[in-house]
């Protein structure tokens, strides 16, 4: 078999693990993207085997083949469609049971096909006894155990990969079950009677083989997962535990390790990195304006950002952490009370929460939202949860005008995203989408230590995005605002005079009532369009600041207090999201309208709060 063509496309339920194995094969060599026409994500990635190039596809967890979902179509297109040399369908072993529901659909598709039985010491910690040998005979594959947070089994596995590659297997038991599929196929006219004597019948023949494969304990203990959500999913308890691990999240990200990592590449780049490039460009004769443009221009710009990958990197450590441990899944069931409140689901709060690390992946999520006018809601709402790109904004701010208490001051306007999203969704559902409440249904996983390559993988994909656009659109940014900056029409100006300020100058009468009627505060907002991380690119430009908190301060004195530069992190949080944000809410959405009414609402809800915030705090505290 030429390596060409082969390839293996790994299929499952939500949280069985399907990543992990993923991750486990490909390393960092992956690609993620979305799939052609759609905006559900798409990962691809090879790894290599008795020297031999194998091509893997990590398709969307599923529950079934039911073409109720994005995620179903896209994974049972691209399995009759592209015909993989072999489907790994990954099966939880602690919810064996369940997860054989999608098992058989597959194996109806008539595809090479072998089982990765995941998560076997699991199962076993839970008394599970899975008779491997009678589940093989009864579905006529190959079933390997494997724990792929841990690597093992991952050999036997790939072995039986290549073995298996283009091998369709029958057994009477099976075809005899199909059979009486095809029969309802034939005599049931309705398509939604049709699918639920299919699901009925395949849950009696799964029951019916179960007894030869599983055995359960009689009276099954309480699991540490069992235990532990008796804590974290307490009526009373819940809530309160949540905020209480966001704070932490902050705290990490600012108090124990970001910022003493920020300080420590701010002076790596200002003290060391700079003074060492501008005596190169002197001692190779380069004009004064090139200097001032790398040094004053690019570094600063660009350095500006760059410092704040600490943080970057500490907050999606956290957001990681809560994912792979399946404390996420537990948060869309806590919150699902208080999402009801305004006509959604708790499942619409994963998107929110999701925001936090950035805007784009999570309204793409929204495609997991059955109801329509949820998931339009869910998109409008999404931009007010501050995403990392926000973030040096907040840090380089609070570090100025509120030192030592920054992962308050963070942790406050994170909170203030969500309650924002909250209320704008209730009044949403209540004149814009009203609709009948649809029913919540998620699956629980079991709490699993995360693995430390996934975690790797997982922030280092995140971090390097960050340093791809500080490499490219903020680099770029940089350029034109240095010039922006120090020409007008003329030739070369005083920044007082040059085409940015007057640009500035142009639209700071808007932003005077909300305490921030600078043009070098209002050019920095309209940049920010581009990408929020290029508001500190501008302000470090403008400021020539990159150095420490206190000088950013100094420099800022003139133009912000302590409120004025709350009232401007609270704009930076709520007001128009960057263009590709935009763009994402009009590919979801498939329409302009909804678009340009997300663009201006968000504005003029983001224009009132912070105007309302800084003229109510300026009458309390003077």
């Amino acid at each position: 078999m030429s390596h060409e063509n082969f390839t293996i496309a790994l299929a499952g339920n939500p949280n069985c693990g399907k990543t992990t194995l993923f991750n486990s094969l490909t390393g960092s060599r992956q690609y993620v993207g979305n799939w052609p026409g759609v905006t559900v994500e798409k990962k691809e990635g090879y790894f290599v085997s008795n020297g031999e190039k194998i091509k893997i596809v990590d398709l969307p967890g599923i529950y079934s083949l039911s073409p109720y979902s994005m995620e179903e179509i896209v994974s049972k297109n691209y399995i009759i469609e592209e015909n993989p040399d072999v489907v790994v369908n990954i099966v939880d072993a602690a919810n064996l049971e369940r997860n054989l529901f999608l098992t058989l659909q597959l194996l109806s598709l008539r595809k090479p096909m072998i089982i990765a039985l995941n998560m076997i010491d699991v199962a076993q910690k839970m008394g599970h006894e899975i008779n491997i040998r009678e589940l093989e005979k009864k579905l006529g594959l190959r079933v390997i155990p494997i724990v792929a947070s841990r690597n093992e089994g991952v050999e036997e596995l790939v072995d039986a990969i290549r073995s298996e590659a283009g091998i369709t297997r029958e057994t009477p038991v099976l075809e005899e079950f199909f059979d009486r599929i095809s029969e309802i196929e034939d005599i049931v006219a309705s398509e939604d009677m049709r699918e639920e004597k299919k699901t009925d019948l395949t849950y009696e023949f799964i029951e019916s083989i179960s007894t030869d494969i599983l055995k359960k304990p009689e009276d099954e203990k309480y699991t540490v997962s069992d235990r532990i959500d008796q804590v974290v999913t307490n009526k009373y308890l819940a809530i309160p535990i949540f905020a209480l691990m966001m704070f932490f999240t902050f705290f990490v990200t600012f108090d124990l390790v970001g910022n003493p990592m920020n300080e420590f590449i701010d002076g790596l780049i200002a003290g060391t990195i700079a003074p060492f490039l501008e005596s190169v460009l002197l001692a190779i004769g380069a004009q004064s304006w090139l200097i001032a443009l790398i040094i004053d221009g690019i570094l600063s710009g660009v350095g500006g950002v760059l410092v704040f990958i600490p943080n970057v990197a500490c907050l999606f450590l956290m957001i990681s952490l809560m994912e792979d441990t399946g404390y996420m899944a537990r948060v869309a069931f806590i919150m699902d009370r208080a999402m009801r409140n305004i006509g959604l689901s708790g499942k619409a709060f994963i998107p929110l929460v999701l925001g936090i690390g950035c805007n784009v992946p999570a309204i793409m999520s929204t495609r997991t939202l059955e109801n329509e006018k949820d998931r339009l809601t869910s998109i409008l709402i999404n931009p007010f949860v501050s995403c990392s790109a926000r973030l040096p904004v907040y840090t380089l701010f609070a570090a100025a005008f509120f030192p030592g208490r920054e992962k308050y001051i963070v942790f406050s306007l994170y909170a203030l995203g969500i309650l924002v999203a909250i209320a704008v969704g209730l009044v949403f559902k209540k004149t814009l989408f009203k609709a009948d409440e649809t029913p919540f249904i998620m699956e629980l996983p079991q709490y699993r230590f995360p693995s430390p390559k996934n975690l790797f993988l997982h922030i280092w994909d995140r971090v390097k995005g960050f340093i791809i656009k500080a490499g490219t659109l903020i680099f770029g940014a940089s350029v034109v605002l240095w010039f922006m900056l120090n020409y007008n029409f003329s030739g070369p100006s005083e920044i007082n005079s040059s085409i940015g300020a007057s640009i500035g100058k142009m639209i700071a009468p808007l932003f005077a009532p909300l305490g921030f009627g600078s043009y070098q505060a209002s050019l920095s907002l309209l940049t920010g369009v581009l990408a929020k991380e290029v508001v500190i690119a501008n302000m470090a430009i403008i400021y020539g600041i990159g150095e420490t908190a206190g000088e950013f301060a100094a420099a800022l004195s003139s133009t912000f207090t302590p409120i004025s530069a709350y009232a401007f992190m609270i704009f930076v949080l709520l007001y128009t999201p960057c263009v590709s944000v935009i763009g994402v809410i009009r590919r979801e959405t498939n329409s302009i309208k909804w678009t340009v009414f997300s663009v201006l609402y968000q504005f003029g809800i983001a224009w009132f709060v912070s105007m309302a915030f800084y003229q109510i705090a300026s009458l309390l505290l003077g």
